[in-house]
């Protein structure tokens, strides 16, 4: 019978190295704690007993195990610690852009960059040390062209931008968007995407939540700063836009209507031609930009869009209007809250020119630059 109870116990321990094949040093040592006990009991038993080689000093009673002999997770459930999860993790996760994950142990996917520009674009120098000179000159409204106030605090400023600044805003996005933070398509948690690619700077915006924040969920990025040269073109184009205002309105304070902006967020969308962008009001930022109704400038470069925007909801009761690439368009105060889309895109619609300086990829890039 002892010997029955041993080759039993034995078993099961036996068992539990297989399942704990980390602790190969225990098992041999409650089994030979467990062998030496029934040696003993065994020789007590017998007539006859021979002489026993094993240390006497050792025991072994049934109901009590030693635990420092026990593998230190033993009776646990084991948890992994983040690293080891990380491991654990498959490193070709695929998840939705955009999606808000409550697990951050999950290893964060690889997001494939995007290029806005085909492959073998001279666009890919880095930027030349006479930029600066050139955004500084930026900023003049073109002769000749139709500069329109839409509606109060809504100004369309066409063709403001030249080709050679067009230029250099594709080669500098393309570096951004390439670089850590980049471009991405982003989407939902039920899987469906935005017909875009987008890039944030300043501060990522998440589609799902609607917020800002520091650090894209689905990877950790940060987003990339905001260059000066831009936030220069979008100050300079809201004094000309004061300017317009003033002349169509006859007021002396034009701020009232378009009140000034330091942006320091901007959202880069490039939408190929079959890109769209559903009706939509941007009520993201800080409750006191909002209601102080500090503008949205919006640049495009590229393929022209149709853009629609009004009052309602209601797509079918928007107004459209072009815009094309150079075009710079403003709207903040009384205007801040409309609803706007991007309809369609219109193929082979940029400047030939902008398309053999940039390789630009067939679509249209556009920056909204806004104060959080």
């Amino acid at each position: 019978m002892l010997l029955q109870l041993h080759r039993t116990i034995t078993s099961l321990l036996t068992r539990f190295h297989y399942h704990h094949h980390k602790h190969l040093r225990t098992v041999p040592n409650i089994s030979r704690q467990i062998s030496l006990r029934f040696s003993s009991l065994r020789s007590m038993n017998n007539s006859n007993p021979k002489p026993s080689t094993h240390n006497s000093s050792i025991s072994y009673d049934p109901d009590v195990i030693d635990e420092s002999l026990l593998p230190t997770q033993f009776g646990k459930k084991r948890k992994h610690s983040y690293g080891e999860r990380l491991q654990l993790g498959q490193s070709n996760s695929k998840h939705v852009a955009g999606t808000n994950f409550a697990d951050c142990s999950e290893v964060l996917p690889e997001v494939k960059p995007f290029d806005m520009c085909l492959s073998g674009s001279r666009s890919s120098a880095t930027l030349t040390g006479c930029l600066n000179e050139k955004w500084n000159e930026m900023g003049h409204i073109v002769e000749g062209t139709e500069q329109r106030v839409l509606r109060p605090g809504m100004v369309l400023l066409k063709r403001y931008i030249t080709l050679s600044e067009q230029v250099e805003i594709v080669k500098k996005c393309r570096v951004l968007g390439l670089g850590q933070g980049g471009f991405y398509q982003p989407g939902y948690q039920d899987g469906a995407k935005l017909r875009l690619q987008m890039m944030c700077l300043g501060l990522n915006w998440d589609p799902e939540t609607r917020k800002y924040k520091e650090q894209r969920v689905f990877d950790g990025s940060k987003a990339p700063a905001i260059p000066h040269e831009f936030s220069l073109l979008v100050k300079k184009a809201i004094q000309d836009a004061h300017a317009l205002i003033k002349k169509e309105y006859k007021v002396s304070n034009v701020e009232d209507i378009l009140p000034p902006m330091s942006p320091n967020i901007c959202i880069v969308n490039f939408y190929t031609t079959h890109g769209r962008l559903g009706h939509h009001q941007d009520r993201d930022e800080s409750r006191e930009s909002l209601l102080k109704g500090l503008p949205v400038v919006s640049l495009s470069v590229g393929d022209s869009a149709e853009f629609l925007y009004g009052d309602q909801r209601n797509v079918d009761k928007a107004e459209k209007v072009l815009l094309e690439s150079g075009d710079v368009l403003i709207f903040g105060g009384k205007s801040r809250h409309i609803f706007h889309s991007v309809a369609s895109i219109i193929p082979k619609s940029a400047p030939r020119a902008l398309y053999e300086e940039t390789s630009l990829r067939p679509g249209r890039v556009n920056l909204t630059f806004r104060q959080f």
